[in-house]
């Protein structure tokens, strides 16, 4: 079973959410921004084998040339015609994350380039800035933002996960780890109106 560790916990800078995903495959979800992910991976882990981005704003983007210059890694995410992405994740392509093999699905809406992943057998949802801890979703008003688009890529997110999922891993605030399910029904029907 992979380990999953919060590397922005704490942190008081502008950042986003920096999931480490140990195991077979040592991944990054996100590099966060204006904090040392550097140091924080160096702690807990000897290197990567990739980072895998949900998707390409700042927040999430800001440490990608330190984590990449450190760790001599490639990057991986959903258009390589973002700065930074070497290689496209397909929607449907199954990612190796840790110990366990994700679905990626594209989930446009907070923006174009977004990808949420979702493994059954581990009962784990890395959701990005989709959606967030008691019903929160990602925000619409930004360039590439489109709220039906949004409310259709939770749509699809709640058809595909179990209704038991085990975990949920958000691009800001908490993990949900009480019933994860129940959160992204909230926030799908927030998001409608």
């Amino acid at each position: 079973m992979s380990r999953i560790r919060n590397l922005a916990r704490g942190a008081q800078e502008f950042t986003s959410n920096v999931f480490l995903v140990a195991g077979d495959r040592t991944v990054l979800v996100d590099v966060g921004n204006e904090f040392d992910v550097v140091s924080a991976v160096a702690d807990h882990a000897d290197g990567l084998d990739a980072v895998v981005l949900t998707h390409t704003h700042y927040d999430h983007v800001g440490n990608l040339d330190d984590v990449t210059a450190a760790f001599d890694v490639d990057v991986w995410g959903y258009d390589t015609a973002q700065d930074g992405i070497d290689h496209a994740i397909a929607d449907e392509e199954t990612v190796a994350l840790g110990d366990d093999n994700y679905r990626a699905m594209h989930t446009p809406g907070h923006k174009n380039d977004h990808l949420c992943f979702y493994s059954k057998g581990a009962s784990v949802l890395f959701a990005g800035d989709l959606v967030f801890a008691n019903g929160s979703f990602g925000r619409t008003d930004l360039e590439e933002g489109d709220r039906d688009l949004l409310v259709e890529s939770i749509d699809r997110v709640l058809d595909a996960v179990d209704e038991d999922l085990g975990e949920m891993h958000t691009g800001h605030g908490p993990s949900v780890t009480d019933n994860p399910y129940h959160d992204i029904e909230l926030a799908w029907q927030a998001a409608r109106f």
